[in-house]
């Protein structure tokens, strides 16, 4: 069958060889890496945020990813372990004046450069474009290139004076090797983080169930100085107390109830006062009027008025 009309087949067409591997565009993959958001597959814009293994999202495609309910949501795994916001960090990324973007491409027809970037390390002035190495830290998001980081040793951030732990500093877009030790920070970060909530609850419940204990009455703090000093205030706590009972127990001797029977009352017009202190008292004489100089009893009181 075939092989007719005079056709000659070749080898190849007869006899199946192994299928050939199929090789990535290294210029395209790097192009897909460094501008394209890793979960959406969109075109990175700000506010770009990066994950603990150090992949690109647009932050707005990350929070409908964790927003997101549906079964469809299984095949993001792109993004599997960003289980909150917090599991991501917004960069700080410094523009690079020499890119133009789309502006000149009106009609179509202009030469994209693929080593040119949008974004440049601040410190020395490499482009991002894949080509070279660049990471960010967890505790302020700044971005700059390892080559920096390797020339200007240092425990603090280059550009805004943060302090930072060799664990901060994440490397974006490396190789598996790199991943797989980020994974592993990872996985600590986050096992640190659950015994660290695991020992403050126990805590939490303790300082709740326990009551209020009032304070002991315990010895008086002892002022330090002179003997003489700590002697004359001493002399006077015990007079200023001494008038104090005292009319506290007058207080509640009169409260307790009626005073004996053979008691008599005082009467302020047979005390030593001064007459001055005397006329304050309706019993002293200058107070007693007449029949004819008091007032009417209807007019005796200011509500009438």
């Amino acid at each position: 069958m075939g092989c007719d009309g005079g056709t000659i087949p070749k080898r190849h067409e007869l006899v199946k060889g192994p299928k050939k591997v199929e090789k990535v565009d290294k210029d395209a993959e790097l192009v897909a890496q460094w501008n394209y958001c890793t979960l959406s597959q969109e075109i990175l814009r700000r506010p770009i945020v990066a994950c603990e293994l150090g992949r690109l999202y647009n932050k707005d495609a990350v929070i409908e990813f964790l927003l997101d309910k549906s079964a469809e949501k299984a095949l993001g795994k792109a993004a599997s372990h960003i289980k909150s916001i917090k599991n991501v960090t917004e960069l700080k990324l410094s523009d690079n004046p020499a890119w133009e973007g789309d502006k000149g491409n009106t009609k179509g027809d202009k030469h994209d450069d693929l080593q040119r970037a949008r974004f440049i390390c601040p410190v020395v002035g490499l482009e991002m474009n894949g080509r070279h190495r660049f990471c960010f830290l967890r505790c302020c998001g700044c971005v700059f290139s390892e080559r920096a980081l390797k020339e200007i040793k240092a425990e603090v951030c280059h550009t805004c004076g943060a302090a930072f732990q060799e664990d901060d500093v994440i490397m974006l877009n490396g190789t598996k090797e790199d991943v797989d030790v980020l994974k592993t920070r990872m996985e600590e970060r986050r096992l640190r983080a659950k015994l660290e909530k695991k020992t403050k609850k126990p805590k939490a419940a303790e300082s709740v169930s326990k009551p209020d204990v009032s304070e002991a009455p315990g010895p008086s703090k002892v002022k330090t100085g002179k003997p003489e000093e700590a002697s004359l205030d001493s002399r006077e706590k015990k007079t200023n107390l001494a008038p104090k009972s005292t009319a506290m127990n007058e207080s509640s001797s009169g409260k307790a109830g009626k005073p004996p029977c053979g008691a008599t009352k005082r009467s302020i017009a047979d005390s030593e006062e001064s007459e001055a202190y005397k006329s304050l008292f309706t019993t002293h004489s200058s107070a007693k009027r007449s029949k004819e100089e008091s007032a009417h009893w209807v007019t005796h009181t200011s509500y009438c008025f």
